[in-house]
């Protein structure tokens, strides 16, 4: 983890499957880094992805929701594509049970694909402002429901809290 205690992602976007590695907390704070990197990816014709949680300390819903609007936009892609969720431990992958991302992505207990951390780089980018930062947790918190309808009761006076402050813009 960096010094200042700040989450890294560490990403290979020439393997195959693309390789995310969370090292620390993944939050709505450093989300849209993640996101991005998944866009660009996607445009450029990536359809497999692999997730490695193995030094993932925590993760929020917004995370969880932006990990979903993938896996989502992927199944509905020509060809479709796929993740893979790799060296969950029992929290991590209880936030993944509980919120129905089991049901978008292969769940694999094992280790992850093979990918050298020589050729990872750290995402790096500008921190995102306010009204940023709200639209990405509120589409983030739509794609959760979008996901399981299950989700629905749980974040519905988030959603509510979200659209009235982007509407403030």
């Amino acid at each position: 983890m960096a010094a200042n205690n700040a989450p890294v992602y560490l990403v290979d976007a020439s393997s195959d499957p693309v390789l995310l590695k969370i090292r620390g907390r993944a939050s709505f704070m450093n989300s849209q880094l993640v996101r991005d990197f998944l866009q660009r990816s996607i445009q450029t014709g990536k359809r497999r992805f692999a997730v490695d949680f193995g030094e993932c300390t925590g993760m929020d819903s917004t995370f969880l929701g932006v990990l979903a609007g993938t896996a989502l936009e992927l199944r509905k892609s020509v060809p479709a594509g796929s993740f893979v969720f790799c060296r969950l431990g029992p929290r991590n992958l209880e936030l993944i049970r509980n919120l129905g991302l089991h049901r978008l992505a292969t769940v694999d207990a094992g280790p992850a694909p093979e990918g050298s951390d020589a050729a990872a780089r750290a995402l790096e980018g500008p921190q995102q402002g306010e009204i940023e930062s709200a639209r990405l947790c509120l589409r983030a918190h739509e794609d959760l429901v979008q996901a399981d309808a299950a989700n629905e009761s749980k974040f519905q006076d988030v959603i509510t809290f979200l659209k009235s402050r982007v509407d403030e813009g």
